[in-house]
């Protein structure tokens, strides 16, 4: 059972009560989140697109792949297409989910989707009203570095460079 305190256009906050290990009813608040699609685009030289953009909620410009919020009842794969093309300008040849996680789940239920994006076709970005985006391109390596040293700090894009790194350290070794 849960009681809804605050909803908004894309997610809502509500409370729920759970039972303590000494029987006392516990209160919870809970933010409910359609989901979301994180993309790990792939140039065919193997160079990853990253976006640079300004993040409200944490009052500065964050390094990250580009991202989005699922719209209700929408695959994951159609928010994967939209957002790259809306962020990046790039649309993908091929697509394949690689994962999906838990972005925060002490407080918020949020499912996000890793897809890698093959293929890459430049084209122009479709960016909306409140998003000012800065295209990246760098080799993994250099995202490496950028984990290292703190200029990647976004757990997404973390999650989705390590995955790459890793997937080829595989294929370089058989």
């Amino acid at each position: 059972m849960s009681d809804i305190l605050f909803t908004s256009r894309v997610f809502k906050v509500v409370k729920r009560f759970i039972t303590g290990r000494s029987g006392n009813k516990l209160e919870r608040h809970i933010v409910i989140h359609p989901g979301a699609v994180v993309i790990l685009p792939i140039l065919n030289d193997n160079r990853v697109v990253l976006i640079r953009q300004h993040r409200v909620s944490v009052e500065n410009e964050l390094i990250e792949l580009p991202a989005g919020t699922m719209e209700f009842k929408e695959e994951p794969i159609v928010t994967a297409r939209r957002e790259l093309v809306e962020e990046t300008g790039y649309a993908a040849e091929s697509m394949s989910h690689v994962m999906s996680f838990f972005s925060s789940p002490g407080f918020i239920k949020e499912e996000m989707h890793l897809f890698l994006a093959n293929g890459l076709i430049a084209g122009p970005t479709a960016m909306e009203d409140g998003e000012k985006i800065e295209t990246l391109i760098v080799s993994l390596e250099e995202a490496m570095k950028m984990i290292s040293n703190g200029e990647i700090c976004d757990a997404k894009t973390i999650i989705g460079i390590y995955w790459w790194n890793n997937k080829l350290s595989q294929i370089n070794n058989t």
